[in-house]
């Protein structure tokens, strides 16, 4: 294998070098840290490195499940723990922002048969505090008792 090296390729595009390319960049087994680092240059080092911490935290098992004549890949995956307020008042604050918005135009919504969607606005706003107060109250009962938790659903 004389004139041939294996590239350092994460892609596996290519397989060696061929007679006429320079071969200054492969990487051959055996060479020092030193000569990787200046055959594949700091940024690609650097590259190969985020991509490696990336997938520290690991991928989920995956289940395969025969249906018939069909096979499933399932990821066994644990539900996110979030207690909804957050997300609960931003749906709150944009149907607020929308009924407000809504106001100067009545008449015009008046004329076209169209004042539902202010009603429809001032509902989600409304049911939209509901649903804050639910979730503020459900954080804090979980806080309360830390070791109570949903399993199995």
């Amino acid at each position: 294998m004389t004139g041939h090296g294996r590239r350092h390729d994460p892609g596996g595009y290519c397989d060696s070098v061929s007679e006429g390319e320079s071969d200054d960049w492969v990487i051959r087994q055996g060479d020092g840290p030193e000569t990787i680092e200046r055959k594949m240059g700091h940024r690609e080092i650097a590259r190969l490195e985020r991509a490696a911490r990336r997938h520290e935290f690991g991928r989920p098992d995956v289940t395969e499940l025969e249906i018939g004549r069909t096979t499933h890949r399932v990821a066994e995956v644990e539900p996110m723990d979030v207690d909804g307020v957050r997300t609960m008042t931003v749906g709150t604050v944009i149907w607020g922002v929308i009924a407000v918005a809504l106001l100067p135009f009545l008449g015009t919504l008046d004329e076209d048969g169209r004042t539902w969607w202010l009603w429809t606005a001032v509902a989600g706003f409304g049911l939209g505090l509901i649903g804050i107060e639910y979730c503020r109250r459900r954080r804090n009962a979980l806080r309360m008792q830390p070791g109570r938790r949903r399993r199995g659903d």
